[in-house]
Formats: C-alpha cells, sequence, structure tokens
C-alpha cells in the first residue's frame, strides 16, 4: 500500500511515485503533528522533525509551558482558543457560548481505494489506483469527533484531504468554522505564494508575492469561487518556474465561498489551510449530526510549475471529469448570442444553422432569450416556458429543423435566478434571497433563488428538465449571472441562516446530479458571467466551462494561461468571435483567433451570415485545424514556453502526446518588432533522441536540439500575429524495412 503505520513511532507516511506526506503521533495526549510533505523519503525516524526535543518540549515533560509548546508545534489540523495563536483550521461555538478546540488522536483506519463525499464533487479512484487513510481525533470536553481524510494515488503526485466533523456529544454545538486541509512547515527556503485574481472578463491572472509574517490570503464571500479570486494557492520555493525547483499547489474541489490562507508566524513556521470562508458560516450540529467538508487537492512538485500543472491535468481528466464527453472530442458549436443577443426568432435561428452547417460546424446553441417575455436582461428569469412568438412553431420544430441541417442543438438557461420582474416572483416573492425589511440588491437586474429549500430545488429542476424532454437537445448551458448578497432565507430558522451559501452550493451540485443522470448523452457546459465558476467543483458535472465572456484572443492569452495552469485544455470552453471584439474594442486577425481558440473546447461566437467574406471562408479550414489536432489538445501533455503576462511581447505554448510521437506548438506574437532577427523558443517535453519533422517545412531535427538549442521563429508582421508549428516523429525508414522483414 502507499500509506504505511509504524506503531513504534505513531507516524503515519503516504507515499506517490515522487512525494511523502508524514504525520505523527507525540506526547502521552496523543498530539497529531505534520512532519513533512516534499520529494519521497525512504523509511526512517522522522519524529526529528517536530522538535518535541526541545525547549518548551512536550506538555507531558513541561506542563507550565504548555501555551509555547501549542504555539510552536507543527499542528497537523489545528484547534483554536487553547494556546495556539495562530489561527486555527476548525472553531465551534458551545451553548454557553465557549469556543475552546483541541483535538487528539483517538484511531485510524487504512484501505484501499477511495470514498465518496455524500453530496459533494470529489476525485475518484479505485483500489487499485489509491489508498485511503481516515485518522480520527477527538475532543472529549466537547464530545467532538474529527475524522481526516486522505488519499494518496499510486501513479500521479496527488494527495487529496477533506474532513468530516461529528457531534458525538449529547449538546448541540455551532460549528463557525471547519478547513478542509492544514499543516504547518517552516519557511525555510523564502517560499512565495502564487494566486489568480480578476474580474469579470479578465479572469485568473496570476499573482506572486513573498510569504512575510503574518496572513496572506486569498477567498470569496460572493457565493461561488468568483471572478475575483480563485479557490487555488501556491507554495513556490524562491527561483521555482516552470521547469524547476518546489512547487505546492492546493486546489480546493468547490464552487462557493473559500478562503486560501498561509500564516507566518514568529518561528518562521508557515500554517498553510485551505477550506470553506468562515464569514457568514454557522453549522448547527445537534447530537449524532455530522459535517462533511468539501475536498483539497494537493499536488507536489521538484520540477517547478510546469510538472504541478501536468499532474493536475491528468488527475482531473482520468479521476474528476465524468460522463460520455470527458475523453471524447466535442462538437464544434456555434453560439447565437454575440451574433443576436435577443434579437432573433426562428428564421433567423435558421439561417444561421444553414450557413454554417455548410462550413462544418456541428451544433447551433440558442442563447438567452428565448423563453417568457424575456426581449431584454430585466425580466422572466424563473418563467422557462418557450416564448412561440419568439421561436415560432416551437422548441421541438425548431430543433428537428436544425437535426435535418445536420447540427446538433443546444440550449442556455440560467436556472439559479429570477427576476423580479416575472410571474414566478409575481407568485412567490419569498422564494428569492432577501432579509426581511431590507431592499434587495439587484445585479442585471435579477435576484437570487434561495435553493436552501428542496420546494424550489425541485420546481426549478422540473422546469428546465420538462424542457430537455421536449426536444432532442444535446448541449445545455448552464450560466449564473450574479454573485449572492443579502443572505437570508424565509425556509430557515435563526439558528441556520449561516447555513444558506453552503446549502445553496449543495444544492447546485444536486440538480446537476440529477440531470446528468437524467440526461446521460446531453453535453453540460457550466457558465457564470464567463468564469466566476470555473473550478474543480464544477468540473465533476459537467467536462467544459465557459472560461470567460471575454472572447478577444489577446486577453484570452492570459486568461487561458491562468486557466491551464490547474485544468486541461478539454474543460476550456474557448471560441473564435467577431470583431472589433464585443468586449475590448480589439481587432485580431480572425487566423489568430482560431488558434487561441484551439487551445480549448472549439467553437464560434458570431453571425456567421454576416461577418467578412475573408474571415467566413476561412471557417473550413479551422475546422479542419481543429479535427486534425483535438486528440492532441485534449489528452496530451502540456507545457507553458513563454507568457505575455511576464513579457509583454509574445505567448507560446505546447502539447506532446503522450508518447512524444507529436507536438503542436502555439505563438502568438503580441507586439510586432521592427529591425530585429527571428525569436528563439526553446521546447520541452520532447525525446531527446527522436528526430521529429517539421510539417511544411523540409527540415528534421532532434528533440535534444530542439530543446536546448532551440527553434527559430520569425518576425511575424505586424501586432497580433499567430502561428501553429506541428511536429512529427520521423520514422526511420531502414528500421521499418528491417522489421517488416523480420516479422515476415
Amino acid at each position: 500500500m502507499s500509506i504505511s503505520y509504524q506503531k513504534e513511532t505513531g507516524v503515519f507516511k503516504l507515499d506517490t511515485p515522487n512525494t511523502s506526506y508524514i504525520l505523527g503521533i507525540v506526547d502521552e495526549e496523543k498530539f497529531v503533528g505534520h512532519i513533512y510533505y516534499g520529494r519521497k523519503l525512504g523509511n526512517d525516524d522522522f519524529r526529528y522533525l517536530m522538535r518535541t526535543g526541545e525547549n518548551p518540549f512536550v506538555p507531558s515533560e513541561n506542563g507550565r509551558d504548555r501555551n509555547s509548546f501549542l504555539d510552536s508545534f507543527p499542528m497537523e489540523y489545528p484547534g483554536s482558543g487553547v494556546g495556539d495563536y495562530r489561527e486555527g483550521a476548525i472553531k465551534v461555538r458551545t451553548k454557553q457560548g465557549h469556543e475552546g478546540v483541541l483535538l487528539l488522536y483517538k484511531s485510524h483506519r487504512i484501505y484501499p481505494g477511495k470514498p465518496e463525499l455524500t453530496g459533494l464533487p470529489a476525485t475518484w479512484g479505485t483500489a487499485a489506483e489509491c489508498d485511503t487513510l481516515e485518522l480520527i481525533l477527538e475532543d472529549k470536553v466537547l464530545g467532538l469527533e474529527v475524522t481526516l481524510v486522505y488519499t494518496a494515488f499510486h501513479q500521479l503526485d496527488a494527495i487529496t484531504r477533506s474532513v468530516k466533523v461529528k457531534n458525538a456529544g449529547k449538546e448541540t454545538i455551532y460549528l463557525t468554522k471547519v478547513m478542509s486541509a492544514a499543516f504547518d512547515m517552516d519557511n525555510d527556503r523564502e517560499f512565495e505564494m502564487l494566486t489568480m485574481h480578476g474580474s469579470w472578463a479578465r479572469e485568473r491572472r496570476l499573482q506572486r508575492r513573498t510569504v512575510g509574517y503574518g496572513k496572506q490570503s486569498c477567498g470569496s464571500m460572493r457565493g461561488e469561487s468568483s471572478h475575483q479570486e480563485h479557490p487555488f494557492l501556491a507554495l513556490l520555493e524562491k527561483g521555482a518556474n516552470q521547469k524547476q525547483g518546489a512547487v505546492y499547489g492546493l486546489n480546493f474541489v468547490y464552487s462557493g465561498n473559500f478562503l486560501a490562507q498561509v500564516e507566518q508566524s514568529q518561528f518562521d513556521s508557515m500554517r498553510v489551510m485551505m477550506g470553506i470562508h468562515p464569514e457568514n458560516f454557522c453549522w448547527e450540529l445537534k447530537m449524532a449530526d455530522t459535517f462533511q467538508t468539501p475536498e483539497v487537492v494537493m499536488v507536489y512538485s521538484n520540477q517547478g510549475i510546469g510538472k504541478m500543472t501536468r499532474t493536475y491535468h491528468d488527475l482531473y481528466r482520468n479521476h474528476l471529469m465524468r460522463g460520455e464527453y470527458k475523453d471524447k472530442k466535442r462538437p464544434i458549436l456555434i453560439n447565437n448570442w454575440e451574433a443576436t443577443y435577443f434579437d432573433f426568432n426562428t428564421e433567423k435561428l435558421l439561417d444561421i444553422a444553414k450557413e454554417a452547417s455548410k462550413l462544418g460546424i456541428e451544433m447551433l446553441v440558442m442563447d438567452d432569450g428565448w423563453f417568457g417575455y424575456r426581449n431584454d436582461d430585466n425580466t422572466s428569469l424563473g418563467d422557462w416556458e418557450v416564448n412561440e412568438s419568439k421561436i415560432q412553431g416551437g422548441l421541438k420544430h425548431l430543433v428537428e429543423e436544425v437535426n435535418k441541417m445536420g447540427l446538433k442543438f443546444g440550449i442556455w438557461f440560467e436556472p439559479e435566478m429570477i427576476s423580479p420582474d416575472s410571474n414566478l416572483f409575481r407568485e412567490h416573492p419569498d422564494w428569492a434571497i432577501q432579509m426581511p425589511n431590507r431592499t434587495p440588491s439587484l445585479a442585471r437586474n435579477q435576484l437570487v433563488l434561495d435553493l436552501s429549500r428542496p420546494e424550489i430545488v425541485n420546481y426549478i429542476y422540473e422546469k428546465v428538465a420538462k424542457i430537455l424532454r421536449s426536444a432532442n437537445i444535446e448541449y445545455v448551458k448552464w450560466d449564473m449571472n450574479r454573485q449572492l448578497s443579502d443572505l437570508g432565507s424565509f425556509g430557515l430558522p435563526a439558528e441556520r441562516q449561516g447555513e444558506l451559501s453552503h446549502r445553496y452550493v449543495l444544492a447546485v451540485y444536486e440538480m446537476q446530479e440529477r440531470l446528468t443522470k437524467e440526461f446521460p448523452h446531453v453535453l453540460l457546459e457550466n457558465c457564470s458571467g464567463g468564469g466566476a465558476r470555473f473550478d474543480a467543483g464544477m468540473l465533476y458535472y459537467s467536462p467544459q466551462i465557459w472560461c470567460s465572456d471575454d472572447t478577444d484572443a489577446i486577453e484570452r492569452l492570459s486568461i487561458q494561461e491562468g486557466t491551464s495552469m490547474i485544468y486541461p485544455l478539454s474543460a476550456i470552453g474557448a471560441h473564435v468571435s467577431d470583431c472589433p471584439n464585443h468586449t475590448v474594442g480589439r481587432k485580431t486577425p480572425f487566423e489568430t483567433r482560431g488558434y487561441v481558440a484551439l487551445a480549448g473546447t472549439f467553437g464560434y461566437e458570431l453571425d456567421v451570415t454576416k461577418i467578412h467574406q475573408e474571415d467566413h471562408d476561412m471557417i473550413p479550414t479551422q475546422v479542419e485545424m481543429y479535427h486534425k489536432y483535438n486528440d492532441l489538445v485534449r489528452a496530451g501533455d502540456y507545457y507553458r514556453i513563454a507568457s505575455y503576462q511576464e513579457n509583454h511581447e509574445y505567448d507560446c505554448y505546447e502539447v506532446v502526446a503522450k508518447d512524444k510521437s507529436e507536438v503542436l506548438i502555439t505563438f502568438i506574437q503580441v507586439m510586432g518588432r521592427a529591425n530585429c532577427h527571428s525569436r528563439r523558443i526553446y521546447l520541452d517535453g520532447l525525446d531527446e533522441n527522436q528526430k521529429y519533422y517539421i510539417e511544411g517545412e523540409d527540415t528534421v531535427y532532434l528533440g535534444s536540439t530542439l530543446m536546448y538549442g532551440g527553434l527559430q521563429i520569425e518576425n511575424l508582421w505586424g501586432d497580433f500575429r499567430g502561428k501553429l508549428i506541428y511536429l512529427k516523429a520521423k520514422v526511420d525508414k531502414q528500421a521499418e524495412s528491417d522489421l517488416k522483414f523480420f516479422q515476415s
């Protein structure tokens, strides 16, 4: 097994192919300490790393300095309020108003495989693929039982963590904070903290800063993972880059409020935590009640950021994503949003479909505006009934006509929202999240449905499902265009109002689980005003997520760089749109827009009946390009060669087949250069001894030459120009002939 327990030393050791994670039990009270996380170690006595032989010693030997021990010991899962002045991972409030928690070892269990997390998305693995440790801690004073769950994967350098809290006492306890993962480690290598930030239309920009004293964090209190921050944190030793250096990555498999934090103490130790944000969180635990946290995925790499990236990609492709499309080429779609906005009818949609079918596009997606009396974004959310004055002949007729042209049909929903100007709100004004006697805040002139109430969840699910049952719909875009505020529920008692945000996320998961089970052949794409809910939680239900509402190719370089640092390219919703771009007004070549969208699901966001003829005529070439390269893009290893965010001139990334037989390089010259020679880029991940053809050229180079000598890219004329370079492993004709001779 990849997890072992040394009974004589009280040490647990979790191994992956190249990493070890070690923790141990100390003192007669059985404190659980973090010992080590990093490069794989052999078996040894690791207890000295917890420094329990140094002043102030353990409490049984030096009770007069118990506080000093608690405030310096490297806790594996720290409590709060009892002498450790660093921030704790768990906090409760008793009926008497006390908040102290001290968790000590009770028991453990090690077994093959990985348990499901009830009602939550999580990575999965069989008994042959991973092992799990359940470490049970307890606070006997509170009657609180906390189970730390660790899973180590056999073939990937990934360890997952989650926590289950049980009230084993006789009185109700209020859980006010519970992190999914925490550990203490020394800041002995001048670590830096890598996070992602942004806003609508500029999501997941990278930020790197030195870890200093005190707390450094990122988080969301918006009811979703958000445009503004991302549920990811990495610690990088100073000097680490794409190819070298130690990197510790943590990613939260959750789509709601989160906190990711590093705290450096007076002793230069770092406390790392990730979990549900404690702001506005309070969960009532009656006797025997349990609470399950979402999962954190930890990845360690001693080969820089790039190795971390490829581990996350492999883990999520093979142990998180599910369903028919997870390993399958997606249909090339055309979405009518930027083509028509709300101004469309059956005739217009069929005109787009007819032209699209001639060009090799495979699906038409009808976006916002087909339901209720919605001709702008002020009305009708919640009224999920077809507007037949706009969709003449009904939805089934439209779908059948599109299918006759050889295209699949998809549709847009925003199931979690309600418009004040809607029949649903007039019938059920209490169904919106709001506080009594307070005017609720509108965003996009809409409110959010209170999904903590099962009757609302069932009503909305049935409305969506009825539409999907009515016609041959093969794709759903599930949108969420505003964040949560005014947190109040008419369905929860006063003592449970702090549960609203988490119950909301659980309900979204429940609806999407029901949808994927009832409609297993429907391709689900999640969206939240673009990329506000692009997270591992959503990826469990949909194999692709709309990356950003900003479809400008140059803005997408930075957005997709941050996204692809964690998530596989097959998950990134990316389209070619019209110019000037509707978000930033920039004009970029149609060819370049196609190259950038190729590093994703690929599709179109424009009116194919109105675009420039030159662009129109390029679509069949782009369609052919997608079909030629998508298997490689979807399943290959991703390497970041250059970052436009860093150099402000050009962007370059590469996908290498798992067997290293083919390579696709995307180079985008953002800023043209005067009086310059060619630019040299250094490839990565090739077979050093393999010869590679460069497609379109009569040249062959060894992999070692391309990686260490470099590849020349000519100075492209103008701004925003792009180039695709495809390499194919050269077959040695003599060796091939000899093989055929011996086989015969």
